[in-house]
């Protein structure tokens, strides 16, 4: 089911009504555009499909984006070709090719989590967003590798590359598909993913778009890897049921696509329309009406907003409380690249405060400074030694992974963490864990009894640094629309809080890492982009403001494959 490969020609010629032939472009081709396409008869799903499916045929073994791909996408776009020709129109995806994250439930295809006890497994049911997709007239046409179980296998000491799953390998960012050449390396991509959610086959123009989950920053900082617009929603504004999870104080899916447009189309499908019995927190957020995002595209939305520049700690190195040494901050390159951003925003009428420091950034109590204060992620945060950390992700993980798997049934591989754990262990000469475990172990050592209080402590300290002193504290303070952060820096803050924030392609910066490449390797530029974060349910008002800096800078350029 993974490995396509179809002999058709490279460009698809279809028939005008003058009889003469005209090319579809695809590479780079927006939503918009294919269905322009399609009305004027210039193009069907099935040749959209079609052309797609050559693509993964002659890039997929190297860039490893997909884990499966429907063997059914003709079929289905045929069906809804057919949905076409009658007048029957499904919406702004209709016949339109997208890949879901392999967390993400579909009963036509399997659901691994990149995880080997639940390979080529179907679950029972389908996630509540799949099921609005193939509403809405999108073709699922694959399923998009990832982090195994979104990066909460292993963290410290031997923690899990990035885009790295027992089931797939690892996959490889477009914009230098190549191993890393260094002595130490396991055979990882020497330009990094992002996070959890690849964003791979979107950036190089294997599908139209994907969605992918996030937790603390994996829709957001893959798309900044990826040089892909990403949107990570407001907590609630789209349904988790049906998503494998980490915790569900944090999880959320979110579109990531190759245009703003294109992101606030694959948004608005997302949603539901009501509220969704099988997910409390979708009562957050009214959706627009007709879950229409797109009046939001608007070419003067910055014009007049107001934008926060976070220096501390987001910019500048600061020395945190307690500690001798200065921690975050950007390099000479990402501030050149930042400060060019900046002079965009200016240049289109927005009224810049800088700075606007988030006061949990700078607060020189310890125990109120939001990056003093991360989550606990590896082996060194086992039980009796997680004073300074929040126990919410391992927390999370016990109490809802154990209920995502009472809810497949008898069909799941396994009933438990625990199961898992102890399969994964029976079957590690087989690649099940080739990093270790320690982050589910952490989790499961977890008693959701005993250790309630303390998570329930912890996550209302999350959310105190997160919103009241952090996004709220500064949004009011200047009366900001967003603040705007360099490359997915903006994520752990956003994600702790359950906030909106957008990443945006903007530049590129030197891929330079300690211990450096061999003499003579040429590694190639990483994408960089920029982040607006807002309030809760703020998403119309970022997307305006998103799109009128993509429209003035357009600086997404497609990887070079050939």
């Amino acid at each position: 089911m993974k490995r396509v490969l179809l002999l058709l020609p490279l460009v698809v010629l279809s028939a005008t009504p003058a009889g003469q032939s005209r090319p579809f472009r695809l590479v780079e081709a927006t939503i918009p555009e294919m269905q322009a396409a399609m009305s004027r008869g210039n193009l069907t799903s099935r040749e959209l499909v079609t052309q797609y499916l050559i693509r993964l045929g002659l890039y997929e073994d190297r860039l490893n984006a997909a884990i499966y791909v429907n063997p059914r996408a003709l079929e289905e776009a045929d069906a809804l070709d057919r949905e076409r020709a009658q007048g029957r129109m499904r919406g702004p995806l209709h016949g339109i090719p997208v890949a879901l994250k392999d967390n993400i439930h579909t009963t036509h295809l399997p659901t691994s989590g990149g995880a080997l006890a639940f390979a080529a497994y179907v679950p029972p049911y389908e996630a509540t967003l799949t099921k609005n997709l193939r509403d809405a007239g999108a073709i699922i046409i694959a399923k998009a590798g990832l982090t195994e179980l979104a990066n909460w296998v292993a963290g410290n000491p031997n923690a899990m590359p990035g885009n790295y799953n027992a089931v797939g390998g690892f996959g490889f960012n477009p914009y230098d598909p190549r191993p890393d050449p260094r002595d130490t390396s396991d055979g990882r991509p020497v330009l990094g993913t992002g996070g959890s959610s690849s964003g791979i086959g979107t950036a190089a123009n294997l599908w139209a778009a994907n969605v992918g989950t996030d937790t603390g920053g994996s829709v957001i900082s893959p798309s900044n890897a990826n040089m892909l617009v990403g949107i990570r929603p407001t907590l609630g504004r789209i349904s988790r049921h049906g998503i494998i999870p980490i915790t569900l104080d944090h999880d959320t899916a979110g579109p990531m696509t190759r245009t703003v447009a294109d992101a606030a189309i694959l948004l608005g499908a997302v949603e539901s329309p009501a509220p969704d019995p099988q997910d409390g927190a979708t009562t957050t957020c009214t959706p627009p009406p007709g879950r229409d995002y797109t009046p939001f595209l608007r070419a003067d939305g910055l014009k007049g907003a107001r934008i926060g520049v976070p220096r501390a700690f987001y910019y500048d190195r600061v020395v945190l409380p307690g500690e001798t040494r200065p921690r975050g901050g950007i390099n000479a390159e990402q501030a050149k690249v930042m400060a060019d951003a900046i002079a965009v925003l200016k240049a289109q009428g927005a009224v810049v405060v800088d700075p606007a420091d988030v006061p949990s950034f700078v607060d020189t109590d310890p125990k109120s400074n939001f990056p003093l204060w991360d989550y606990c992620s590896g082996g060194e945060h086992a039980k009796g030694q997680d004073a300074n950390c929040s126990i919410n992700f391992k927390y999370g993980m016990k109490r809802d992974f154990n209920v995502w798997l009472k809810s497949l049934g008898a069909s799941a591989p396994v009933k438990t963490l625990t199961e898992l754990r102890q399969w994964n262990t029976a079957r590690a000469k087989a690649g099940a864990i080739k990093y270790g475990q320690s982050r589910l172990d952490i989790s499961d050592e977890i008693d959701l009894d005993a250790d309630r209080a303390r998570n329930d402590a912890d996550h209302a300290k999350d959310l105190r640094l997160s919103r009241a002193q952090g996004l709220d504290a500064v949004l009011k303070a200047h009366q900001l629309d967003a603040i705007f952060t360099p490359g997915g820096s903006g994520a752990g803050l956003a994600a702790r809080a359950g906030y909106p924030i957008i990443v945006v392609p903007f530049g590129t910066v030197p891929n330079a890492p300690t211990p450096a490449f061999p003499a003579g390797f040429d590694a190639r530029p990483a994408p960089y982009g920029v982040g607006f974060s807002g309030a809760a349910c703020s998403e119309p008002r970022l997307i305006a403001l998103a799109y009128a800096f993509e429209q003035a800078t357009k600086r997404r350029v497609p990887p070079s494959l050939d």
